[in-house]
């Protein structure tokens, strides 16, 4: 079993720094993308043996040091009757966005559990197969209510945050409503078998540092703590994290995962040593020529030589028309140090 990702997860890491990539399963890949040309999407994070095939492929092609389960942090949502659906090009829609606090109300009480079975299926059949950690994921709860309440992907989020000035307690009722099914939905994962979380809030940058505080922050904690008795380790991401690091820090996570706008190394002196540290190459780097990408890569890995807790990874998540092969050649540099 190669365990660099969770040696590295509690800062006791001796060796060369572990890789994961963002969106590692995903149409860069051509394996994948053959697999998607007859499969929609959806049907394949509601399949368990598709879902856990497509986690495989990073595993089996790049040689990366953990698997990230295959799905989407929007199966909460779908749980909860609003209708998902993706369209390429666009992305994900909510077909009945939530409008009135009277919406928020109405919301079903789905057994998690039960509902999002077919996830906890294709862990079962990803552990046997699996010489690396894997990771289970969600959406945090800030992101998921912004996608609830726009009705797909925003890059401003201006309705959610006019419901957010507008209406703070409705909007903190249904905050609360998404932290607890993610806490049942993590909590399935971890018993089906993942050996870390991340937690995802990819809208948290249109939040200035009070907003983070209460609409974010409060609901990563509420995770963590919800989570604590599972002994997994968590590791929390958010667009912003160079801006938002030291409030992360305060709740413990046992990983920060870095966007590409911070200097690693001076991260590094701000956060606790016992707060492993993930990140942080600009997934565009990976659009140059392999020179480029080699230089940028072992800066990185320079600065953060010897850090026992150390995880490379990108900024943000691979974009789907970087090229393969500079992909492959990423995870070749770092696995060479």
């Amino acid at each position: 079993m190669n365990d660099l990702f969770l040696k590295a997860l509690r800062c006791e890491n001796r060796s060369r720094a572990p890789i994961w990539l963002m969106r590692q399963a995903g149409r860069y890949m051509p394996q994948y993308r053959a697999i998607r040309a007859k499969h929609p999407f959806l049907d394949m994070v509601h399949d368990p043996e598709l879902a856990a095939e497509v986690t495989m492929l990073p595993v089996k092609h790049l040689g990366v040091d953990a698997a990230i389960l295959f799905s989407d942090i929007l199966v909460i949502p779908e749980a909860l009757r609003v209708g998902l659906h993706f369209d390429d090009g666009i992305g994900p829609i909510i077909d009945r966005p939530l409008q009135t606090a009277a919406d928020i109300d109405a919301l079903p009480k789905p057994d998690i559990k039960e509902a999002l079975q077919y996830v906890a299926q294709a862990i079962r059949l990803l552990r046997p197969q699996l010489k690396v950690p894997l990771i289970g994921f969600c959406g945090a709860p800030f992101t998921v209510a912004s996608y609830m309440i726009e009705g797909k992907s925003s890059k401003d989020l201006r309705t959610t945050k006019q419901w957010m000035m507008k209406d703070p307690k409705s909007f903190h009722t249904l905050l609360e409503k998404i932290s607890r099914l993610t806490i049942d939905y993590l909590e399935m994962q971890i018993e089906a078998g993942v050996q870390a979380v991340q937690i995802f809030d990819s809208w948290a940058n249109v939040l200035s540092h009070g907003q983070f505080r209460e609409f974010s922050l409060t609901y990563f904690k509420m995770i963590l703590e919800g989570i604590k008795s599972k002994n997994v380790p968590a590791i929390l991401f958010c667009r912003g994290s160079s801006v938002f690091a030291s409030q992360l820090a305060e709740i413990q996570p046992s990983a920060i995962s870095v966007d590409w706008n911070a200097d690693l190394m001076q991260m590094r002196k701000v956060i606790p040593r016992n707060i492993a540290l993930q990140g942080n190459l600009d997934p565009d780097v990976l659009y140059a020529p392999y020179d480029l990408i080699k230089r940028e890569t072992k800066a990185l890995l320079k600065g953060m030589k010897g850090e026992p807790g150390y995880i490379f990874n990108l900024g943000h998540g691979l974009l789907p028309d970087i090229p393969y092969e500079n992909v492959q050649a990423l995870v070749d540099i770092v696995r060479q140090q």
